[in-house]
């Protein structure tokens, strides 16, 4: 039986700019923001369906360049399962689920 990691508790802090998740496993993660934006999960910002895929998710979301500075409007609940941010540009699309947002979890602070 594998255990299911869920956030304990999620915190949007734009002052700074980052996105921080405290794990049920005890890790805790923060996200840069526009890095976060960077490595949206949707088809578009990944340029096409045969681009989907764990497998062409990033490595480490420190090392993507973004082209600007983002910020988050808003950030909803998807069910049980993700967060879905609206983005300054206006983009909304993304859907970050709890699995990918853990894998994206800076090396520094990961357990992983």
């Amino acid at each position: 039986m594998t255990t299911v990691i869920r956030p304990k508790s999620v915190t949007l802090n734009k002052t700074e700019g980052y996105l921080e998740i405290a794990w049920s496993d005890e890790v805790v993660c923060q996200y840069p923001l526009s890095e976060l934006r960077e490595a949206c999960p949707c088809v578009e910002c990944r340029g096409g369906h045969q681009f989907m895929g764990r497998e062409f998710d990033p490595d480490n979301i420190l090392v993507l360049k973004p082209s600007r500075s983002y910020h988050v409007k808003s950030l909803d609940l998807v069910g049980n399962y993700a967060l879905q941010p609206t983005w300054d540009d206006g983009h909304h699309t993304g859907i970050y689920t709890w699995e990918y947002l853990r894998r994206l979890c800076p090396p520094e602070q990961s357990s992983d």
